[in-house]
């Protein structure tokens, strides 16, 4: 069905929605599950194929930029897109879009498992990122529409994180698993029972209402060249130097961007309206959740080739390394909720962030001779610190703009989320290429720098409750 609709149907759907916000407890839980079970597989994705990359490396060929590209072409998609994606779901409804990308995401996952070359691989993990990048605007979207109550929505938003977190913990240690004893092709095949229970939970949700939205294409597409451009630039530059290619591509990034800036300024209903950015809510979020993904995402990506290359474990050793940091990271996402009550968001924030910082500060002094034991416990803090500080970044941002901005809003902050994971493994993965001790040193040392200029930074522009 296309964006356009009747009258009649419009009114038939935010008759059902209405309904469901206020006495369908049974289609917001459905909504709910739902919501849950697609983050969890595209988290799930995310934290096993990091684990899984030294084992593609070796049955597909390829260097060390060409396993960065299989994990930064899903989180360049992801982010690239995401913020047409927040359109698309105001526009066809939350549930339908959601559905949609679901659907692309499971069959992409199945591609990615049977991809013949790298270059194969590469191309399914555009499409999962394209998918991903529609479901997470639309499934935020999801929990605001099915929890009209702040408080109720937040602890909707609480589970929703939850669900990444479990799949943070599960992703490394069954992804280093089935790698170790199977074949990594396992690691893609895991998010397909997920994804169709998550399909027929949302059969059972009700009918999102559809919001006026218009899709904007030079928008789009100067934001993909832009993206894509810098982290090209990122890879390719880190490894063979800043080459002609490489200061085109910088070239070409800074263009775009300026291009978009420009774009979404002189558009009448622009996809990103650069207004929003003038609120404090809005944006100690977008600059924090950079922040966080960089230090999680690229520690993980540092971590696993450490654990594997370094230290010589195998997959599923390297996975079990992260379990008590997920799993602790996991209790902490649902308490978030509770001690912004109780604190307010800006203290959360910050010790999130402060937490963060310490966690990632402690692993600088990590190197193979430290007890792997050590090391687990050390990576504690990092999780926590962004289990704490995101659930109440993503219900500060939520709960700052009007509903019907509520897919656009869940877009732009998951956009600098997947940003920050992107450039990080790109900026880090160029650290490694020379000296791998050093590099692991630099690139901890760059994301603690990063989470505590953030708390300082949230401390001065958010308000005390």
């Amino acid at each position: 069905m296309g964006v356009q609709q009747s009258e009649t149907d419009t009114g038939t759907e935010e008759a059902a929605a209405s309904g469901e916000e206020s006495g369908g407890t049974g289609s917001a839980t459905a909504a709910l599950v739902a919501a849950v079970l697609g983050f969890f597989v595209i988290t799930l994705d995310v934290s096993g194929v990091n684990v899984a990359l030294p084992a593609v490396g070796r049955d597909l060929g390829g260097s060390l930029s060409g396993l960065q590209w299989v994990a930064d072409s899903y989180t360049l998609m992801f982010a690239a897109l995401m913020l047409s994606a927040g359109a698309l779901s105001d526009a066809v409804g939350a549930r339908r879009a959601y559905g949609w990308g679901l659907g692309l995401f499971v069959l992409a996952s199945l591609a990615c498992g049977a991809a013949p070359t790298l270059g194969a691989l590469t191309a399914a993990r555009v499409v999962q990122g394209s998918a991903a990048a529609v479901m997470v605007p639309a499934s935020l979207a999801l929990i605001r529409q099915a929890f009209p109550d702040p408080q109720a929505r937040a602890r909707g938003i609480a589970l929703w994180t939850v669900g990444g977190a479990v799949a943070i913990a599960a992703g490394p240690v069954l992804g280093g698993l089935l790698t170790t004893e199977w074949n990594w092709r396992a690691v893609f095949f895991l998010n397909v029972p997920a994804g169709l229970a998550s399909v027929l939970m949302l059969t059972r949700a009700g009918r999102s209402p559809r919001h006026p939205a218009v899709f904007d294409l030079p928008g789009q597409l100067t934001a993909v060249l832009a993206l894509a451009s810098l982290t090209f630039a990122v890879i390719e530059g880190g490894h063979d130097g800043f080459t002609g290619t490489v200061l085109v591509s910088i070239g070409l990034a800074v263009m775009a961007g300026s291009c978009f800036v420009a774009v979404e300024a002189r558009r009448r209903m622009p996809m990103l309206p650069l207004e929003l950015f003038r609120m404090r809510g809005v944006s100690v979020p977008v600059v924090a959740g950079f922040a966080l993904n960089a230090a999680f995402y690229g520690g993980v990506f540092v971590l696993s080739l450490f654990f594997q290359e370094e230290r010589g474990q195998s997959a599923f050793s390297a996975g079990l390394m992260f379990v008590p940091m997920a799993a602790i990271t996991a209790n902490f996402n649902y308490l978030s909720p509770r001690l912004v009550t109780r604190y307010g968001p800006r203290a959360v924030v910050v010790a999130g962030l402060l937490t963060g910082a310490l966690g990632s500060g402690s692993l600088i002094a990590v190197d193979t001779g430290t007890p792997p034991w050590v090391t687990a416990l050390l990576m504690i803090p990092l999780g926590i610190g962004g289990s704490l500080a995101m659930p109440a970044l993503t219900s500060l941002m939520l709960d700052s703009v009007a509903a019907e901005r509520a897919g656009t809003a869940a877009a732009l902050l998951n956009t600098s989320r997947q940003m920050g994971g992107a450039l990080s493994i790109a900026v880090f993965g160029a650290l490694l290429a020379g000296n791998f001790a050093t590099g692991m040193r630099e690139s901890l040392l760059i994301t603690t720098c990063l989470l505590l200029a953030n708390a300082l930074g949230a401390t001065a522009l958010l308000p005390r409750r």
